[in-house]
């Protein structure tokens, strides 16, 4: 039978791959370290998880707005202004089943068929997916250690061509971990205001920074025009540890709130009524478990990079964000001693079959000589997992 050519086109998310693959090796009874999910391994909040107990109990489990209640609106309107001098109506806002989702509903907003949008690599492997699946085209502009795997002004004024409709920016990055400053992004949205550009900002990761005097800013807070022309990608998954409640909030001018909204209304309606009065308790509530997870998260880094900078061919810089170790391979390819690496995913295969070890290789992120590492497990599985791979090093190399 025939199928949606789209929907044959879209390839399978190789890090729930990975993450199932050790799943499946641990249930035969292997040992595996895995190092592959983006997920804290922290417990949701007592106190967010109390909100839902509430919610439950008082029989809210009905349909609610199909953008998301009002009063969780409003809180997030609160957040974005407090923390992001940036001054939304809740109105402007469309709380979706989590970021994915709300990537995917700007997307659909934004794009005709043929409308290139420009992703800077390394990307998160989902955004040229939802491109191309909204009937776009997705545009890899690549950048490198030098640059700090960010895109610079000169290199995205290169990439635009008369079909240019948008352009993808994470920061903090998932998997480099990269941070823009604010003079790197000002210089990127006199660009994108100059050339008509709409940008898609991916800010899931806002909250996990580890660097002294680097913050998070979002480039929509300078100027009209561009806050105009930025639809702000942001959820709970990772800063308050609710991957599994599914949510995730645009926020973006009226007019186009409103078609997202529409489009939402006619996929998912709201997300699930209990997560919308967690969410609000997440957001309003106390921000002490945040910072407590975020302190967990800098010890990791620290040692977890100490560890690798150490490893014979391992070339990468210590992360600024989010919570992964990004690591450039290349010079090891090829030299194998008894087993064919020639790229990322022979190593990640070698590795996991040999040491029992799961990791990211990064061809689907933009970066076939690279693997990223999570950091959002235990110190212990770390230490394990960093010696499984120390060993299996010296032992080819």
């Amino acid at each position: 039978m025939n199928y949606s050519k789209k929907a044959e086109m879209v390839k399978e998310s190789s890090t729930l791959a990975i993450t199932a693959k050790a799943k499946a090796l641990r249930e035969a009874g292997r040992n595996v370290i895995s190092f592959s999910i983006g997920e804290p391994d922290f417990n949701t909040p007592g106190h967010i998880v109390e909100a839902a107990k509430k919610a439950l109990d008082a029989g809210f489990t009905k349909y609610t707005d199909s953008s998301g209640i009002l009063k969780l609106r409003e809180a997030i309107c609160g957040k974005l202004q407090r923390e992001n001098g940036l001054s939304y109506k809740p109105g402007q806002i469309v709380v979706a089943n989590g970021a994915k989702h709300a990537i995917s509903n700007a997307c659909l907003a934004i794009l005709n068929e043929g409308d290139e949008v420009i992703i800077p690599a390394p990307y998160w492997l989902t955004y040229p997916e939802v491109v191309a699946l909204s009937g776009g085209v997705p545009v890899v502009a690549q950048t490198d250690k030098k640059s700090g795997y960010k895109i610079s002004p000169a290199q995205l004024e290169a990439a635009i061509t008369p079909k240019t409709k948008a352009l993808f920016l994470n920061s903090p990055n998932n998997p480099s971990g990269s941070v823009y400053t604010e003079e790197e992004l000002r210089a990127i949205a006199e660009v994108v205001c100059r050339r008509g550009l709409i940008v898609i900002s991916d800010e899931i990761y806002e909250h996990l920074i580890y660097v002294p005097g680097l913050k998070h800013i979002s480039i929509a807070s300078f100027n009209e025009d561009i806050f105009n022309r930025t639809i702000v990608i942001n959820g709970l998954s990772k800063s308050y540890a609710m991957t599994g409640w599914r949510m995730g909030y645009t926020a973006s001018n009226q007019e186009l709130a409103k078609i997202m909204g529409n489009i939402q209304s006619h996929q998912t309606s709201n997300i699930n009524s209990v997560t919308q009065q967690a969410s609000i308790a997440a957001i309003d509530g106390d921000q002490q478990p945040l910072r407590d997870m975020l302190a967990q998260f800098a010890k990791r880094r620290e040692y977890i990079a100490s560890r690798l900078m150490g490893i014979k061919g391992f070339d990468m810089d210590m992360p600024a964000g989010a919570f992964y170790a990004f690591i450039d391979i290349s010079e090891m390819c090829g030299k194998a001693k008894g087993i064919s690496v020639t790229n990322a995913s022979d190593f990640a295969a070698e590795l996991i079959a040999k040491k029992g070890v799961a990791i990211v290789p990064c061809a689907d992120f933009g970066c076939d000589m690279h693997i990223r590492l999570s950091y959002a497990m235990s110190t212990e599985d770390i230490t394990e997992g960093v010696d499984r791979i120390e060993a299996f090093v010296s032992e080819y190399w």
